[in-house]
């Protein structure tokens, strides 16, 4: 967007999955209509700042990308067949753009619906990701590529092919019936994590956290609650995150270096996050059924609310692991479960969990399981194990932080005189499911 004002900039965000929604639903045509916004919010951006504010932002944004959607449609000769559509859903004045008190501009939420769109099981995760992040959360290309590291034509065209899968899927814009609704909504759920954990810990480059990023799943997050007050399993997800995002003032030192849990200062942790998020799963964990997002978050508040490792209550943890396991069945939620079972039992049972898991295709070579049992050997007093293990997992990891944060610890143990053993708890703050060892 060409505008540098803040205000206009929040404001063109907020408004454009609403606009979106409008072309989208009038026209049938999401792809179109998605061209057709992002024009609109371009003159926006380069009008406003300089005009003032429309009185009705909305409805003005609607009406240009309105006429910006006929000229594209009646523009492409070779889509006739789309020209036609058009033709029989509009009445024959529709070159015509509204006024903004006409049904077209009507006060109406699309923005569940385009969630369920851009993340149509036809996509894949990492398309469903970026199409989401430019359609409901109202990020430009270039935004989406430089959180994700890559070229922008190389995420302008990952969307194209996203929006071209869901033209040719001829997919109508309107909620899903209700027999693929539940798992739509999982798919829709499972998008918003992904965006949140790599916004929260980035799996490559030299920055710990995307902070926008996990800004944006938040919000998004939030939004979905709101659509969607009586979900459970949505309000465990917000909660998740909430708790989760709220140790990351602490999570790194002056230089940007990883801080792992057991040193943070718990006074940094946002407290109003921490008292939200506590309380949307206390009133989403009755109210049932309970999924593997609740759960987590229920673990993610155990250790919100201890005041330090100690005196964090592990065995309530490691039931709860045992409890998602069985939900999840999910590799990386063994692994969470075998750090947990030493911090009950002791490194030697936690290890031998460990030992359990290395045959996982999902975790073998992972860096990871790796860093899962330098600590565990560390807790047990094996430095030189606890050593060749931290230098393993730092090879085998993408983000620089953690590789340096890895080989300190190597480096440390290395420096080190012989010590007493501890209970410290693992690396970092990390939220579970994304092959990435849990909050704990």
């Amino acid at each position: 967007m060409a505008t540098t004002d803040p205000h206009v900039e929040d404001l063109l965000r907020e408004l454009a999955p609403q606009v979106l929604g409008v072309l989208a639903r009038r026209f049938g045509d999401f792809a179109t209509a998605e061209d057709a916004v992002q024009e609109a919010l371009l003159a926006a951006a380069t009008q406003w700042p300089a005009d003032g504010l429309p009185a009705n932002p909305r409805g003005w944004l609607i009406q240009v990308g309105y006429r910006r959607m006929i000229e594209l449609v009646r523009g492409e000769q070779a889509r006739r067949r789309r020209e036609d559509l058009v033709a029989r859903r509009d009445p024959d004045d529709r070159q015509h753009a509204p006024a903004a008190d006409e049904e077209l501009t009507a006060e109406r939420d699309d923005r569940l619906v385009l969630l369920f769109l851009c993340c149509h099981p036809a996509l894949t995760p990492a398309s469903a990701v970026a199409l989401t992040l430019r359609a409901v959360g109202g990020l430009s290309t270039a935004e989406i590529a430089r959180a994700f590291l890559v070229p922008e034509t190389t995420m302008a065209q990952r969307i194209s092919r996203a929006k071209q899968r869901i033209r040719s899927s001829g997919l109508p814009f309107r909620m899903p019936e209700p027999t693929e609704r539940a798992d739509r909504l999982a798919t829709v759920r499972q998008v918003l994590y992904l965006i949140f954990t790599e916004g929260h810990t980035s799996t490559a480059g030299p920055d710990l956290r995307r902070v926008d990023l996990a800004a944006e799943a938040i919000r998004l997050t939030r939004a979905l609650h709101t659509l969607l007050p009586h979900d459970s399993e949505s309000a465990g997800l917000l909660a998740l995150m909430l708790l989760t995002e709220a140790r990351s003032p602490a999570r790194t030192g002056p230089s940007g270096e990883l801080i792992s849990l057991a040193d943070q200062d718990r006074a940094h942790w946002d407290a109003a996050a921490i008292a939200e998020g506590i309380e949307l799963v206390t009133r989403a964990l009755p109210r049932g059924p309970v999924g593997p997002y609740q759960v987590q978050a229920a673990i993610a508040a155990l250790h919100d609310e201890a005041p330090s490792t100690e005196a964090t209550d592990w065995p309530q943890i490691l039931a709860l692991y045992g409890v998602l396991e069985q939900l999840s069945g999910s590799p990386v939620v063994a692994l969470n479960r075998a750090v947990a079972t030493a911090m009950v039992h002791g490194p030697a049972a936690g290890l031998a969990a460990l030992d359990a898991l290395a045959a996982d295709q999902q975790l073998a070579g992972h860096h990871r399981l790796a860093a899962a049992r330098a600590h565990l050997h560390e807790m047990a007093g094996d430095r030189a194990r606890a050593i060749a293990d931290y230098r393993a997992a730092a090879g085998r990891t993408s983000s620089l932080p953690e590789h340096r944060y890895l080989m300190m610890r190597a480096a440390r143990l290395a420096a080190e005189p012989d010590r007493p053993t501890s209970h410290q708890a693992p690396t970092e703050d990390r939220v579970d499911g994304n092959l990435g060892l849990g909050p704990e």
